[in-house]
């Protein structure tokens, strides 16, 4: 699993995320807080409010987003959020970003056979990916939350 967040002008970091697997050993509230939450995310909500007045963090459903824990974390470290409704992925800008890192992974014309080659293909992906690109996404976001509401929340052509 991999954690990444944009935002206008700039792209944050990408976190290819660690835990054990098998039963009990997927993504939860406590590896969430410890691998994005304290590192990643801290840090770069922390350089962006040095220079920009208002930034809000928008994260998805998973379970570990919406924990109690994790919202408690985010309001105790002052970082504002936005409200995502479940299950409209039309309804984030970063939702084309990870379909163009599927697609410069599948475009490299060979598979990663481990782990680690996985974990650098993905961020070498992440790399590719142009400022402007997300920042394109970010600006439509207006235009899809009228799509959205023009059909009162059914399907859109995002």
């Amino acid at each position: 699993m991999v954690w990444g967040c944009i935002v206008g002008g700039r792209k944050g970091p990408l976190i290819v995320m660690e835990y054990p697997g098998g039963k009990g050993g997927g993504m939860n509230t406590e590896r969430y807080r410890e691998q994005v939450l304290e590192g990643a995310l801290l840090n770069f909500y922390t350089q962006l409010k040095a220079c920009k007045q208002r930034i809000r963090f928008q994260q998805d459903g998973a379970s570990c987003h919406r924990s109690n824990a994790t919202l408690k974390w985010l309001v105790d470290h002052r970082i504002p959020t936005l409200f995502h409704p479940p299950n409209s992925p039309d309804l984030t800008p970063i939702e084309p970003v990870w379909l163009e890192l599927k697609r410069i992974l599948r475009s490299r014309g060979r598979t990663p056979t481990t782990i680690e080659e996985l974990k650098t293909a993905v961020r070498e992906a992440w790399d590719q990916i142009p400022v402007e690109f997300t920042n394109k996404h970010i600006k439509r976001m207006p235009d899809r939350v009228k799509a959205v509401l023009k059909a009162r929340g059914g399907h859109t052509p995002f």
